[in-house]
């Protein structure tokens, strides 16, 4: 079933798109030099897998398939899914024999085997029926010979089921195995993408498929397969051709021909399936405290590695590592009770299948009417097994083929995922190491435009300013007016599209993002509220002394934060609620919701100071920015908040300023502290200059100045 499509045509529209993709992929792209119409015609120039997912989303006449919409067999999809074999499915799959070669190819073994014990139960109870009707014509029936065969069959069945309940569990660690490297490699990608990677129509379709792609190892997902089952694949050819060459070899003669045509009519019944199973007790708690903990941790990463509004602290602060980290550690913690529970779940009895015996022996009494008959009833009842099989195992052969086909578009988005370079990154030959100067940062801007994707008018348009090493820097102006926007393209969140921007007298388009972060810190306007301890909260500005008291206390101090602290029912153990996190409740966890805190905005805006000021001291950072830090906070606590931060950029020896610093804030008293003062009004800067330059100016500045006082 195909997912509704997103109507658009390649020759205008998709153009764009396609264009980003020659940016993201220089090396490997497809671009239809002329719109396609009319017939669907194989492209001409894919090569990469990349190349080939692209031009299975476009259909014949311009339109673009959702993500995640399934693709129709056709000779093209065919001819790029073969492409894609070729390209990453050898080493895709390589990679993940590496991770258990022996367990791996153990699983592949015994599918293949298992696969054949349909056939030959099949033929079995043949057999015993066929030697159970010649002895009663006989006239030599006994019911210990019966309870003898009977116990025979059994003990074949308790073998397989044995052998069953090995493979299985040897097939969920070979899984989970699979899952964890995959889910670990999809959260890397999202981890070191940037926000105008991230905001690209094309590289977000592409993750969305890709995210699919990682979640079929979980079993969920629409009509998805995991790759590693291609092996059931296998495994119904199989069992489909061991039924098959069954009923050849016992097709001969008239009277095996008519109890064929009757086996062939009796497949189409209905089925009476019988499961015996051992009701299992349901513990109240499906994880142990540390293993909820560990539910809990891994959720509130993934929601940090996959939710925008963190990104740019993510970024900043550089948690990506730390986030891996934690995740990797809770996840390999639930992976394993996973796995516990289900062996605690599973029983010898509940994976014996007597369906098809059952059905056997309900033909047993009919020997007393067929004695007569030339027809074996141990092949009657053969004919129809195997025709059922036949019958069941080609539907399902047909069901998991076209599972596996979508399968293969979603592993070339997984594998195309990989090779994304984020945009602001810039090329080796051109990387700069950023050296931070000892008096702070020096900002030179020259007519910076900056224009958000889907947008016709910019958000900031000719911004020029210049910050001498060691000044401050007030912005301010109406709201939407650009000043976050502009703060985002100082701190190398975002980029300008138009203008130079230099620092320390490089282009910053030169620095390495992750090597410049390094050197400065900031408050967001929108700063990120963790679902986590007050600890974490703080210690993510500098997640290297996450686990220094000492460090954490200090910023929290400085941000006059210990009020707050102090108030709290833990202190820096306190979990906090914050509103709209995503994430599950975990029955046994030891952090219940009803044990969360709440905070005022002006308690979360402090704590957010606190998380800029763990690094704020450090030597090598010699840029502060702060996006309106005190908008939450009365008058006295903004005065304390500045004086904070003037005191930081200064040497506490000689009273130098070592550290430039930038404010935005819509309070023109604040304004007054500044070396310089941006007043930014439609986008740009429309008056630049000192306090009492400005108000000499009489200008705009002048007239927002006398009217807040």
């Amino acid at each position: 079933m195909c997912m509704p499509l997103r109507r658009c045509t390649w020759s205008s529209s998709m153009y764009p798109l396609f264009k980003v993709a020659l940016r993201l992929f220089p090396d490997d792209y497809y671009l239809p030099s002329e719109p396609m119409h009319g017939p669907e015609k194989p492209p001409t120039s894919v090569e990469s897998a990349y190349d080939a997912w692209l031009a299975s989303r476009v259909l014949p006449r311009g339109e673009l398939l959702v993500p995640g919409a399934h693709r129709r067999f056709s000779l093209v999809n065919v001819k790029l899914a073969y492409i894609i074999i070729r390209t990453c499915a050898f080493d895709f799959f390589s990679h993940l024999l590496s991770l258990h070669p022996v367990r791996t190819t153990l699983m592949m073994a015994l599918n293949i085997v298992r696969s054949i014990f349909p056939a030959f139960r099949g033929y079995s109870q043949a057999l015993i029926i066929d030697e159970l009707q010649s002895l009663i014509t006989s006239g030599n029936f006994t019911w210990s010979r019966l309870l003898h065969l009977v116990a025979t069959e059994l003990v074949r069945r308790i073998f397989e089921s044995l052998l069953d309940s090995f493979a299985a569990s040897n097939d969920t660690i070979v899984m989970d195995s699979a899952r964890f490297h995959v889910e670990y490699i999809q959260m890397e990608q999202r981890i070191r993408l940037d926000i105008p990677t991230l905001s690209d129509p094309v590289v977000r379709d592409l993750l969305h498929e890709s995210d699919l792609f990682a979640r079929s190892f979980s079993g969920s997902g629409f009509g998805l397969l995991s790759p590693l089952d291609f092996i059931h694949i296998i495994s119904l050819v199989t069992e489909l051709l061991s039924h098959a060459l069954l009923i050849m070899s016992l097709t001969v003669g008239a009277t095996h021909y008519g109890v064929l045509l009757l086996s062939i009519f009796s497949a189409t019944l209905p089925l009476f399936v019988t499961w015996f199973a051992c009701p299992q007790p349901h513990s109240e708690s499906l994880y142990s405290p540390r293993e909820a903990r560990a539910a809990d941790r891994q959720e509130k990463m993934r929601n940090l590695a996959y939710n925008d509004a963190h990104r740019p602290e993510i970024e900043l602060f550089g948690l990506g590592d730390w986030i891996l980290r934690n995740w990797a550690s809770a996840r390999r913690v639930v992976l394993a009770s996973e796995q516990s529970q289900q062996f605690r779940d599973s029983s010898l009895l509940s994976k014996l299948n007597f369906s098809d015996f059952l059905f056997a022996l309900q033909n047993i009494p009919l020997v007393l009417l067929l004695q007569t008959s030339s027809a074996s009833l141990g092949s009657l009842t053969l004919y129809r097994s195997s025709i059922q099989a036949v019958v069941l195992t080609s539907r399902n052969l047909l069901a998991t083929s076209r599972m596996v086909f979508q399968g293969i578009f979603f592993m070339s988005a997984f594998c195309a995922g990989k090779t994304l370079k984020p945009q602001l990154q810039p090329d080796e030959e051109d990387m700069v190491c950023y050296q931070p100067s000892p008096r702070g940062a020096t900002i030179i801007a020259h007519k910076l435009s900056y224009t958000y994707p889907g947008c016709s008018e910019p958000a900031i348009k000719d911004v020029s300013f210049t910050l001498q090493s060691g000044e401050t820097l007030a912005i301010v102006g109406y709201n939407g007016s650009g000043k976050s926007t502009l703060a985002k393209v100082l701190l190398r969140i975002m980029d300008h599209d138009f203008g130079d921007l230099s620092i320390n007298g490089f282009d910053i388009r030169r620095y390495d993002p992750p090597d410049y972060h390094q050197h400065l810190t900031a408050v967001f306007q929108g700063f990120s509220k963790f679902n986590t301890t007050v600890r974490e909260n703080v210690g993510m500005g500098r997640v290297e002394k996450l686990r220094s008291r000492t460090t954490i206390e200090t910023a929290i101090h400085l941000a006059e934060a210990d009020g707050v602290v102090n108030s709290l029912p833990l202190g820096l153990r306190t979990i906090l609620e914050t509103p709209g996190f995503e994430s599950m409740s975990y029955s046994g966890s030891e952090y219940p919701a009803s044990r969360q805190h709440g905070l005022s905005g002006g308690e979360w805006q402090r704590l957010s100071i606190a998380r800029a000021f763990m690094r704020a001291n450090e030597p090598e950072v010699d840029l502060l920015l702060f996006d309106e830090p005190t908008s939450s906070l009365d008058a006295h606590a903004q005065n304390q908040i500045f004086d904070t931060i003037e005191r930081i950029s200064r040497c506490p020896q000689t009273g130098e300023r070592i550290k430039s610093c930038i404010f935005i804030t819509h309070r023109l008293s604040t304004a007054r502290r500044a070396d310089k003062v941006a007043l930014m009004k439609n986008g740009t800067i429309s008056e630049f200059g000192t306090h009492a330059e400005l108000l000499q100016m009489n200008g705009a500045y002048a007239a927002l100045y006398r009217a807040s006082v």
